[in-house]
């Protein structure tokens, strides 16, 4: 058990601090963009057709009726007249998406580097006391 002790005692101190280290200030700074940032809400939008081009046609959370056009790659695959649910910035409705909007990579590789770091930590006194 001796032997097992000195070789994972360094990586699991090294892991600790590289965990700390990196997670806490990644999870520091996704918290201030997650704050800084405007939420996503979702709505239903109607396909429509206006020429030889396609938009959407959708009601944000202000009632306010928006009409927005669709990029050619977007509108190849949509049928006027069907519903289709699409997300927007709250705070600036004009940014929109088809897909779910993007997650905070920082505080996701926050989570995971501190959760490793205290992981490690604890084995490392576990690994102490055995």
């Amino acid at each position: 058990m001796a032997g097992l002790a000195d070789v994972l005692g360094p990586i699991l101190e090294l892991m600790t601090w590289v965990g700390f280290v990196t997670g806490v200030p990644l999870l520091v700074c996704g918290w201030i963009i997650d704050k800084r940032r405007c939420r996503w809400a979702s709505t239903s939008g109607e396909v429509f057709a206006a020429g030889t081009y396609k938009g959407l046609r959708w009601t944000d959370s202000a009632n306010t009726s928006r009409l927005s056009l669709l990029r050619p790659e977007d509108a190849q695959e949509l049928v006027p007249g069907n519903d289709i649910v699409l997300h927007y910035d709250v705070c600036h409705p004009v940014r929109w998406c088809l897909g779910p909007p993007r997650l905070n990579t920082a505080l996701i590789i926050g989570w995971t580097l501190t959760t490793v770091g205290i992981v490690c930590a604890v084995a490392g006194f576990v690994l102490m006391i055995l």
